[in-house]
């Protein structure tokens, strides 16, 4: 069966999220998304973790579904959806004589799993201040500990597993250019075997990627890492398997370059890199945005501060990559890049996305017609302008089409994806 996986979001207990990212909520807005699996995130979290308790029923699958009594009812209230136990945790540690800020994404087939890892952790950091909890602990050590909470497991598609998330980002990543390494193996050592998908985050996609060949052996996947109801979906994943945390990890774990369809992960739903908010260099706070042959030109210090410029990732990405564009598109497996239907409908009627006017804008079209990525991925165009009106109809045949106006993002600044021109 087909479906759209979105496995690294928070909660309300995250800091600088929303109030709003409940269970009910997220139940509520992944059906609106399109989404059929999603992240609960910071289950470690206590507070969180004794909410997902008491909210969510197990579904026989290794997931997890919203209690009937906490549905909201709507339109697609009726279709099913699951959560899967995750969380991201920051690691903040020395090694190899740096520090490294990495962010890891831990998934769980179970309560009892994420429980044994709670306990370790709690022993050696504050797991109650943030729902992504930093802690002090090696990258690898990490990868132990969540490999050693499934290891009672009878069934080995029944296991713990951890993905490095947004691998590129320059300040909290694997590989980014501030406090990241040169490869996995660097980072994780020996137990990188144990490691079979990576998270490409928002600045890059799919070929920006497979320039890089020692990524090869992994599957790249893709998540919103929402802080917000509206922001579930704008990266997600495609499978056509079961729908199950089996389904889901053979998929992931089986996956290579040259065995997508068979194998159950299908590809990713993808920004345009250029909005992600590290996609080029630059200083937001001088306004110094520059593509990596500019940086160079530069030695990379700001003309405005004299201070070194932040690195985004398309120049990480270079600086690795030993294959060019061509090569590595050859290589990558399929996805779609996208903008959100709100900012859409805020362009063509010229207004803010949180308007009255855009918001019942967006939930009519959802709720009378289809979820928000069946929309702008599959719906025939003729049934846009049907049920949107022609600018909406084209407005989505030029996305699909590629044909956008893009401002690149830099220094944690998102770009800017227009459909239309002034």
């Amino acid at each position: 069966m087909t479906f759209i996986a979105d496995l690294h979001i928070h909660s309300h207990y995250s800091l600088a999220t929303s109030k709003e990212l409940t269970p009910s909520n997220l139940n509520y807005w992944a059906k609106l998304k399109g989404i059929t699996v999603l992240g609960t995130g910071d289950c470690i979290h206590p507070g969180w973790l004794d909410e997902l308790k008491d909210k969510l029923v197990p579904a026989q699958n290794g997931l997890y579904c919203l209690k009937e009594k906490y549905n909201q009812k709507h339109s697609l209230s009726d279709k099913k959806m699951y959560f899967i136990l995750t969380t991201e945790i920051s690691c903040i540690y020395k090694k190899n004589g740096s520090v490294r800020k990495v962010h890891n994404l831990c998934v769980f087939p179970d309560f009892d799993a994420v429980e044994r890892l709670q306990r370790r952790l709690s022993k050696i950091g504050n797991i109650h201040s943030d729902g992504r909890p930093i802690l002090g602990l090696d990258s690898k050590n990490l990868l132990e500990m969540v490999l050693e909470t499934s290891d009672n497991s009878q069934n080995d598609t029944h296991k713990s597993f951890l993905i490095p998330a947004h691998i590129w980002t320059p300040w909290f990543s694997a590989l980014g250019s501030r406090s990241g390494f040169d490869s996995m193996e660097e980072c994780f050592e020996g137990l990188t075997k144990y490691i079979f998908a990576v998270e490409t985050g928002l600045s890059s996609d799919p070929p920006m990627n497979r320039r890089c060949s020692f990524l090869d052996p992994f599957t790249l996947i893709s998540n919103s890492d929402a802080h917000s109801l509206q922001k579930l979906g704008r990266e997600a994943n495609l499978f056509d398997t079961e729908i199950s945390y089996q389904g889901i990890y053979n998929a992931l774990k089986c996956c290579s370059p040259d065995s997508i369809t068979k194998n159950g992960f299908k590809g990713t739903i993808e920004f345009f890199p250029q909005e992600g908010k590290y996609y080029f260099d630059g200083h937001r706070k001088c306004d110094i945005c520059w593509n990596p042959i500019t940086t160079i030109n530069n030695n990379s210090i700001c003309p405005k501060c004299g201070k070194p410029i932040t690195k985004g990732v398309m120049y990480r990405v270079t600086q690795l990559a030993d294959r060019d564009i061509e090569q590595a598109i050859k290589k990558s497996n399929d996805f779609y890049s996208i903008t959100s239907l709100l900012d859409i409908i805020a362009e063509i009627t010229q207004k803010n996305t949180n308007s009255k006017t855009v918001q019942r804008e967006y939930l009519r079209l959802i709720e009378t017609f289809a979820p928000e990525l069946e929309i702008l991925l599959n719906t025939p165009i003729s049934d846009i302008e049907t049920a949107g009106g022609e600018s909406l109809a084209e407005g989505i045949r030029r996305l699909r089409a590629g044909e956008v106006i893009i401002k690149e993002g830099f220094d944690g600044e998102f770009g800017q994806i227009k459909v239309f021109g002034e």
